[in-house]
């Protein structure tokens, strides 16, 4: 099993930042420190979708929407991922989830293992 927990959320105002942490823990985790992490975002009425992805290698990948904006990293030795969000507009308000998958960001394909997510909400 792999315990993701995801932290970091929270209100800020247009043009402010964010950074999201994801730590992972777990009998089998490190296998998953092999595979790839995503941070996927779902506002309501809408589906979830993958912003940002980070291969075990370090190869990066980021949705049209938040190019140039946002920035994931990892820290394989201490097993979290982090995504750096800058120049936030409302647009943005989302629960952040965390997840472990294989792939690159053209490819990604999310496993089962959710965190809870953390709410980010930015206001005009």
């Amino acid at each position: 099993q792999v315990q993701l927990v995801e932290s970091g959320g929270g209100l800020v105002q247009a043009g402010g930042s964010l950074r999201l942490s994801c730590a992972a823990s777990g009998s089998i985790f490190p296998i998953a420190a092999a595979a790839a992490m995503g941070w996927y975002r779902q506002a309501p009425g809408n589906q979830r979708e993958l912003v940002a992805s980070i291969t075990s290698g370090g190869s990066t990948g980021y949705a049209d929407s938040v190019k140039g904006r946002f920035t994931i990293s990892r820290d394989n030795a201490k097993n979290t991922v982090y995504l750096q969000m800058n120049s936030l507009n409302p647009e943005d308000t989302a629960v952040y989830y965390c997840n472990v998958g294989v792939g690159s960001f053209r490819t990604y394909s999310p496993l089962n293992y959710w965190g809870q997510g953390t709410q980010v909400t930015v206001s005009s």
